[in-house]
This record gives structure tokens, C-alpha cells and sequence, in this order.
């Protein structure tokens, strides 16, 4: 079928074909480039975020917490912000009260916590028996469904590195009043130093960034065909102006001449290409073909 067909149909096919080829593989490179950085800004997100959360935890840790840890003896209700964990999820959660950040979360997941908002759901469970089960392992990062949209995470280990924190979760009878009193001798105690008692998870929307970088991709690949058509047009122009109607004004004058017209007129190409060379041995042809003719009548 190939070979029957019209030599600019020929042509069409094969732009077709280069055209088809290189427009999936350019949007495959596309696609890929764009997801990946996408991937580096949620992750930049998130990172700054995680940063933001070790500050804050830092600065109860150091600053806050010696000026109040006296006090949890005497009060009567126990004062969570001597927890570093506690102030770094107050301050997200004021944070996601601005538009920007509603959907960024925090938490510091916990398998046996003292408050029970903290305690890790059966995703989370699974990150810190990851971590437990791989001590080398320091991050975790990968994406989670949730109804609002996909969210990509960083987890890192919650690891008791410091004494004092025994004095709350190691067992009940060296907590503090205060603590029994608000949440009970149920929960947060068996810590023990340096075990991994949970994981820091912070989580950022990544459907409206990926959505952008596949609009981004499809928007590319739409230039980049249209581009191609155009190359594929003005090939199209060219090649009937100069291959295609100087080899159809060939055809015409030999089958003129193969009809006994000897008079027709000799094919005019004025260039120096595989078409212009063509043209003169064609007229070379037909001359030679002429003197022939002559010198067969003159003979007879």
C-alpha cells in the first residue's frame, strides 16, 4: 500500500510518524521534568515548615520549660507548655488559620501519648515502626490520600534523647500531680531513654502543585505540536514548489514526447540541485532522441 502511494503522501506519512514520535517523547520528558520539580518546591515547603516546628520546639525546650517545670508540683491542672511538642502544634495551628496554610498539617504522632490528639493513626503506626525497625533511618518522605487531596509528608523519629522527659512518661508514680490530675496514669508512660516513641509528620498539599505542573506539561506539548504542524506546513510548500510540480512538469513534456510529439518544449530548471540536474539530463535525452529521429528519416 506504501508503495502505491503519491510520493508528497509518502512524505506526509513519514513527517506524520516523526511528528506522532517526537511529540509523545517530548511530552514524557516533559511531564517528568515538571512532577519532579514540583516534588523540589513541596518539598521546600515542607522542609521550612519541619524547620520552623524544630525552632519552636527548641525554644520550649530551652527557654520555656525551665521556667515552668517547678510549677507542675503545685498547680492544680497540669501546664502543657513546657512541651516542646505542644507549642510546635499550637503554633501550626495558628498558622492554619491564615488561608495559606489550612491545609498544611503538623503532628507529632505518638504511639502511647499522654495527649490522646496526639496519638498516631494506622498510617503514622506504620512510619514509626518503620523507624524502629530501621534505627539507621532518619526521614521518610512520600505522599497520602486524604478527601481534600493528596499531601506529600516528611517524617522524621521522635527519640527520648533527654532525661527529663522520663520525668512525665516514665512511670506513673514519678509524674507530676498535675499531670495525673488532667490526663490520668493511663497514657504517655514506659519511655525509655533513647527508644522511639513516635514520629514528627509534617504534610503539605501537593494536588495544586502537581496540577500545575501537569497544565504546565500539557501546555507545552500544545506549543510544541503546534510547531510542528507549521514545520510540517511550510515542508509541505517546499516540497510542491520544488520537488513536486517541477517533477509533474517532467512527467507531463516525456509522456507528450512519448506520444510522438517530438515538438514539445524542453523542460526549463533553473537551479543547480538533484531536480535542476534531472531537468538538463532529461533535455539532453530529448535532444539526443531528436537527432536520432533525424538521422533515421535522413538515412531512409
Amino acid at each position: 500500500m506504501f508503495r502505491n502511494l503519491r510520493l508528497s503522501k509518502k512524505f506526509n506519512l513519514l513527517l506524520l510518524t516523526v511528528f506522532v514520535g517526537a511529540v509523545i517523547l517530548s511530552g514524557v520528558a516533559f511531564s517528568t521534568i515538571l512532577t519532579r520539580n514540583a516534588e523540589a518546591q513541596v518539598t521546600e515547603k515542607a522542609n521550612l515548615l519541619l524547620q520552623t516546628m524544630l525552632a519552636v520546639r527548641q525554644y520550649t525546650g530551652e527557654q520555656v520549660n525551665p521556667e515552668l517545670v517547678d510549677r507542675l508540683q503545685t498547680e492544680s491542672e497540669f501546664l502543657p507548655q513546657i512541651v516542646p511538642g505542644y507549642s510546635a502544634r499550637e503554633v501550626m495551628e495558628n498558622l492554619r488559620s491564615e488561608p495559606t496554610y489550612h491545609e498544611f498539617f503538623y503532628k507529632e504522632a505518638t504511639l502511647n501519648p499522654t495527649n490522646l490528639r496526639d496519638k498516631a493513626d494506622v498510617f503514622e503506626t506504620e512510619l514509626i515502626e518503620r523507624f524502629r525497625n530501621t534505627p539507621s533511618l532518619k526521614e521518610l518522605t512520600g505522599y497520602r490520600n486524604f478527601p481534600s487531596g493528596d499531601l506529600f509528608y516528611i517524617a522524621r523519629p521522635i527519640v527520648v534523647s533527654n532525661k527529663s522527659c522520663l520525668i512525665c512518661h516514665s512511670t506513673p508514680e514519678a509524674a507530676p500531680k498535675s499531670q495525673l490530675a488532667t490526663y490520668g496514669n493511663s497514657t504517655g508512660f514506659g519511655w525509655e531513654l533513647n527508644s522511639i516513641v513516635g514520629a514528627q509528620v509534617i504534610s503539605v498539599p501537593a494536588s495544586g502543585v502537581m496540577s500545575n505542573a501537569h497544565k504546565a506539561s500539557v501546555l507545552l506539548v500544545s506549543v510544541l505540536s503546534a510547531a510542528f504542524a507549521l514545520i510540517i506546513l511550510v515542508i509541505n510548500l517546499l516540497l510542491r514548489r520544488v520537488v513536486i510540480r517541477p517533477l509533474n512538469q517532467m512527467a507531463i513534456v516525456a509522456n507528450e514526447v512519448s506520444m510522438g510529439n517530438m515538438e514539445a518544449a524542453e523542460f526549463s530548471h533553473n537551479t543547480n540541485d538533484e531536480i535542476g540536474r534531472l531537468a538538463t539530463a532529461f533535455n539532453h535525452m530529448n535532444t539526443s532522441l531528436l537527432i536520432a529521429m533525424d538521422m533515421l528519416k535522413y538515412e531512409e
